[in-house]
């Protein structure tokens, strides 16, 4: 059986559009899994304490900025000023947000049956206890960077 030229060439074309094809899908394929596992990996680190981030802010700052000693020193003073502020900003703020939290349960507890208040208690609490460690956890791995 002897093939024309177009079945030859349509043939190729086949064959070259299917390893394209595949090819395509291999590297979707492999991205994908390559950046999961860097995500993966990253989650699992340790974030630095404070002390930690606040050495390397400073030493990263000196070195890319080629800061002077007195200017690191300043620089020390506006960060533990800035963190200051914002201490007192969440001071400010923390018990306007109680009183409108606050006001959220006692409305929700007026809306509901006194068995489904009894659940959403319950709810309250696990969510409060979560709360307290995802708290724990940011506190122990909190940067000490401006504001923080």
């Amino acid at each position: 059986m002897k093939l024309s030229r177009a079945t030859i060439v349509l043939y190729v074309g086949l064959v070259f559009v299917s390893g394209a094809v595949l090819g395509f899908f291999a590297n979707r394929l492999y991205s994908a899994s390559t950046v999961s596992a860097r995500q993966t990996a990253a989650a699992t680190k340790n974030p630095p304490t404070p002390e930690e981030f606040r050495k390397w802010l400073t030493g990263y700052y000196q070195k890319r900025l080629d800061l002077t000693t007195d200017q690191v020193q300043k620089m020390n003073l506006i960060l533990d000023e800035s963190q200051a502020q914002v201490k007192a900003v969440h001071a400010q703020m923390d018990p306007q947000l109680d009183a409108v939290h606050a006001n959220q349960i006692t409305r929700m507890n007026l809306m509901l049956t006194p068995t489904q208040q009894a659940e959403y208690e319950k709810m309250r609490i696990e969510r409060q206890q979560k709360e307290k460690e995802k708290q724990n956890q940011r506190r122990n791995a909190r940067s000490g960077g401006p504001g923080f």
